[in-house]
């Protein structure tokens, strides 16, 4: 990837991820509704600050993706993507304390080397 296209990449993670971080820090706020009005749940989730900056973010991260896709082979971007749960997981760990098992580590390790992987080129 171009230095453009690498800043369209990790633009688009890292708003992805904040949107991540938004709809948790929202969905948090409606923890324990009664599902018993959908239609008052539904205005709840789309009245709450948080989810809607976490939507917002998503979509922005989407039109960075899709500038990216413009640029690059959706066989590279696409899986490249991936990168974004790492990013979840440490945002999960630092800001809301979820714990973080080995196993998911590892996981992670695979996540960042299959990245790599995808996006080297050999010039």
């Amino acid at each position: 990837m171009s230095l453009q296209e690498l800043v369209l990449f990790f633009i688009s993670v890292i708003v992805s991820a904040a949107g991540q971080f938004l709809l948790k820090a929202g969905a948090l706020k409606l923890a324990g509704l009664s599902t018993d009005n959908p239609w008052g749940i539904m205005w709840l989730i789309l009245s709450t600050k948080e989810i809607i900056a976490g939507l917002t973010c998503y979509a922005l991260g989407v039109v960075f993706y899709i500038l990216l896709l413009s640029r690059v082979n959706l066989s590279i971007a696409g899986p490249a993507l991936a990168i974004v749960y790492v990013f979840s997981v440490l945002l999960g760990y630092f800001v809301f304390k979820e714990p973080i098992p080995l196993r998911r580590i590892i996981g992670l390790g695979f996540i960042v080397a299959g990245v790599i992987l995808v996006v080297w080129q050999k010039k």
